[in-house]
């Protein structure tokens, strides 16, 4: 949706920094959460300092106590030869990986995530993790602990600040976005046992010694298929989600602890 259609569909005043702080606090955000946020700045409306002021407004409402974290992934930087919408001619495969500039946390930029995300990496203060494919961002006191130590292998397990979200009792917001995006559920196959569980071999360009390598890796082949029967299943069994609207967009506050343990259940019993 384009900047033009966000303007039709915005009756009366745009969305500001503290309507948006407003909507965010009826919702149930709090002052100290550590918050995981998965947004669509389009679904909002027309909002007055667009991805800025969502920022702004996150991080008002949480406090000098709160911990904001985004996902910034890049799943470009990854090997072509598993590339699929699009795929690559097989006869580039081998330049793609020599050629591929290294993951940097600072410069590299996000992959279909968001413009909030893309914009909140780049601010004063924001730590990112190192995973060339799964890195997340955060500003707070606990952002250090979060992004920290993210191993290559098995980019979305223990060793992931998804884990240091559960561990730190995170909540989810998911404004304007679905489940289908929500990387929580990712922890859930990690954790799940089920028939077709299946390590890959992987691939990423990333800096060592200061030199680009191209580097290979174990982790999951995860998928997103089943991700919206267990969110609808989630909200309906538990009770616990809070639903509400944060200036035109759908919002949903979860507690990741709860998403995390019900999905890896449902897994186990549904997937195959």
């Amino acid at each position: 949706m384009g900047e033009e259609d966000a303007i039709k569909r915005t009756r009366g005043t745009p969305a500001t920094v503290d309507s948006l702080a407003a909507d965010l606090s009826s919702l149930g955000i709090a002052p100290g959460m550590v918050l995981l946020v998965h947004s669509s700045l389009s679904s909002l409306g027309w909002v007055s300092g667009g991805p800025v002021a969502v920022i702004l407004a996150l991080e008002q409402v949480l406090g000098p106590k709160g911990t904001l974290v985004m996902p910034t992934f890049t799943g470009d930087l990854s090997d072509p030869a598993r590339w699929k919408e699009p795929p690559v001619p097989q006869d580039w495969w081998g330049k793609i990986r020599e050629s591929m500039p290294a993951f940097d946390p600072e410069f590299t930029p996000t992959r279909e995530v968001g413009v909030v995300p893309e914009c909140f990496r780049n601010q004063k203060g924001v730590l990112r993790s190192s995973h060339p494919q799964d890195s997340f961002s955060a500003r707070g006191p606990k952002a250090e602990a979060i992004t920290e130590a993210h191993d290559l292998d098995f980019g979305f397990g223990e060793k992931s600040p998804l884990a240091r979200l559960y561990e730190n009792d995170a909540r989810i917001l998911m404004l304007g976005t679905d489940f289908m995006c929500n990387s929580s559920l990712h922890l859930c196959e990690y954790r799940a046992s089920f028939p077709g569980k299946r390590v890959i071999r992987c691939g990423s360009p990333v800096f060592k010694g200061g030199k680009r390598e191209w580097v290979e890796y174990d982790d999951l082949e995860v998928s997103n298929a089943d991700f919206s029967s267990i969110g609808e299943a989630f909200i309906k069994e538990t009770g616990v989600a809070r639903r509400g609207r944060i200036g035109l967009a759908e919002a949903v506050l979860i507690p990741q602890r709860a998403l995390v343990d019900f999905g890896v259940k449902w897994i186990e019993k549904n997937r195959r």
